[in-house]
């Protein structure tokens, strides 16, 4: 409704934009791209930043988390690292990562893997814990060895708490990668947004704005898809 007021020329277009300007505009930016860079780049290095970290956050706190669960002196090493970059602000220590690492590519998977790490380890931990012991003993009666045991039994049973992990890592590894892109990028989705902003091109800030949401979403689903793929069996009695 509140874009009626735009049609009655009642709020500034710059402001806030009419839907079918937005929408001329998000069609001239798959066609044409933004600033000589088609739009499936931009979204191609969002997308590789996101995917290169998250993977690299994924092959590492997961282990290690459920390694904490088993062993009480991994956790205690671990742990308190943990606690202490869990309440940070990706952004707050960026300008140091910006100092150590250079305003390339480097820092921002940087970034990205740190914002990832805590929710997937503390996942991982809390998935591991979970597991009832009952299923261990079991599987120790029937002569299962420790890598049978991990991989038949702790890993599947932790998979619904790693893949809740998984998801809130996604979404915290994609706001601060549009907000890394808003700082210090020559591509990307955030930066579209930015650098349209400096230049009050509205439309384009409010097209961007939703194709990242899009992307968002998407990536969001294909995480629920591989989860109820992967853990069909859960929710069955």
């Amino acid at each position: 409704m509140l874009w009626e007021f735009v049609w009655c020329d009642f709020v500034s277009p710059q402001l806030l934009p009419k839907p079918s300007s937005i929408l001329l505009c998000l069609q001239e930016l798959l066609i044409d791209g933004y600033k000589d860079v088609s739009l499936l780049e931009h979204l191609g290095m969002s997308l590789q930043r996101i995917f290169i970290a998250f993977l690299l956050a994924a092959f590492t706190a997961i282990p290690l988390g459920m390694l904490s669960g088993l062993n009480a002196y991994i956790r205690a090493i671990v742990e308190p690292a943990i606690d202490f970059l869990r309440p940070l602000p990706p952004l707050g220590y960026y300008t140091i990562l910006i100092l150590w690492l250079g305003i390339d590519e480097e820092s921002k998977i940087c970034l990205l893997f740190l914002s990832a790490f805590a929710p997937l380890y503390v996942a991982s931990l809390r998935g591991i814990s979970r597991v009832k012991k009952d299923y261990i003993l079991l599987a120790q009666s029937l002569g299962a060895k420790n890598g049978q045991l991990f991989l038949f039994v702790l890993l599947p049973a932790s998979l619904s708490d790693i893949f809740t992990g998984l998801r809130i890592a996604l979404g915290a590894t994609y706001s601060t990668l549009v907000a890394a892109e808003m700082v210090a990028a020559q591509s990307g989705l955030g930066w579209v947004v930015l650098d349209a902003s400096k230049f009050m091109n509205t439309d384009i800030v409010f097209a961007g704005v939703i194709l990242i949401g899009l992307t968002g979403l998407a990536l969001d689903r294909l995480l629920g898809l591989l989860k109820h793929f992967y853990i069909h069996w859960e929710g069955r009695v």
